[in-house]
């Protein structure tokens, strides 16, 4: 049987919007269900609403927004600066809309949530109702959510897990982005964070193996 890690990982937990996904987390580390400890949560806006869950949990927080910055490079560094200070292995995004440059020092440790099956419905544009209207209106019988790790391109990263829901045939994309999200997504990104926190996960190329 595996053992799970003594210490917790460190990871900062990016959020754009009502931080429902950071809200899981939290549960979940204060439940002993994740050994992970969120150091730092970013913010993209000052109107995230999602801010409200990491000030409940004593968990500093940085707002740092794109257009204060002339171009996305010099916006990535920032934020990846700050993830540096707090001192976090692994950066997770949660709801996190804007498209980060991701430094050596932070390759393969940059980790995000698609909400449908990758390569279906994803890429630029792709996020939110856009995703499950698109899986409507194509008339697919399954939909879920993809973990994966991110590069410097939309949803193009290493997968790491996938969990499955069916679609309904009275569906609408708010139902389906319900199901997505409590039937899949909470239980995936922990999932997958516990399998990186126990060094379980390695990268071989776009192929991730878990051990």
């Amino acid at each position: 049987m595996n053992k799970k890690p003594t210490n917790k990982l460190p990871i900062a937990v990016l959020i754009s919007g009502t931080g429902r996904t950071l809200k899981n987390l939290i549960e979940k580390i204060e439940a002993d269900q994740l050994d992970c400890e969120i150091k730092i949560v970013i913010a993209s806006s000052k109107q995230a609403s999602g801010t409200q869950f990491a000030e409940m949990a004593n968990i500093p927080i940085q707002i740092i927004e794109r257009s204060q910055y002339e171009t996305s490079e010099g916006f990535s560094e920032s934020v990846f600066q700050e993830c540096k200070i707090a001192g976090v292995q692994f950066v997770v995004m949660a709801g996190y809309l804007q498209l980060l440059h991701i430094p050596d020092a932070f390759k393969n440790k940059v980790i995000n949530i698609h909400p449908s099956l990758i390569p279906a419905f994803c890429g630029k544009g792709f996020y939110g109702q856009h995703v499950h209207e698109s899986a409507l209106n194509y008339g697919v019988k399954i939909s879920g959510c993809t973990v994966h790790f991110v590069n410097n391109e939309y949803d193009n990263g290493p997968v790491i897990l996938q969990k499955v829901v069916p679609v309904l045939e009275n569906d609408t994309p708010q139902t389906l982005n319900d199901r997505v999200f409590y039937d899949a997504e909470c239980l995936a990104y922990p999932e997958a964070l516990q399998l990186i926190a126990e060094k379980r996960v390695k990268v071989v190329g776009r192929k991730v193996h878990i051990s």
